[in-house]
């Protein structure tokens, strides 16, 4: 997995304060993309334990509520591996911090994923630029949910927040 940034003290992508993950690699090539730099599979920097450890030191700060995944797209099938397994070294090493992840991919196609229950946010769905909304909370356009991972998978039934 590459990355573009980890980005500290973030209050645009997710709740609370957050460290956000910007993996590379996206292949939905969404028109009005805000970061297509991210697109490259291959850009950025190698996420090694360098990275890791910047970003753990980081979740390890009392204020911070959790962490975003976005890019790119952390679900691209070449990251879904090593985002998989970086989510769930997350979740047993700081159960209280709180994991969203930003996808192009719908939930649809993603319930296979083994670690989605380790997940609390999903937001889905390719942005759509004729659907632009700037007033809507944690997404770029309509047609994206933002969806309660956990209430979903126990209630099965799909719920948007």
């Amino acid at each position: 997995m590459h990355y573009h940034n980890i980005t500290k003290d973030d209050m645009l992508n997710g709740t609370g304060l957050r460290v956000v993950l910007w993996v590379a690699g996206c292949t939905h090539g969404c028109k009005g993309c805000q970061n297509p730099v991210t697109w490259d599979l291959m850009g950025g920097l190698p996420f090694d334990e360098a990275a890791k450890d910047e970003l753990f030191k980081e979740l390890d700060k009392t204020y911070i509520e959790g962490i975003t995944f976005s890019g790119g797209d952390p679900l691209h099938p070449a990251n879904r591996q090593a985002v998989g397994a970086l989510i769930e070294e997350i979740r047993i090493r700081f159960p209280k911090k709180n994991i969203w992840v930003y996808t192009g991919f719908e939930w649809e196609e993603l319930t296979a994923l083994s670690f989605l229950p380790q997940i609390d946010v999903l937001v889905d769905g390719k942005f759509c630029k004729e659907l632009l909304n700037p007033q809507l909370h944690w997404k770029g356009s309509s047609n994206q949910r933002v969806i309660d991972v956990k209430k979903t998978l126990n209630n099965n039934t799909l719920t948007i927040l």
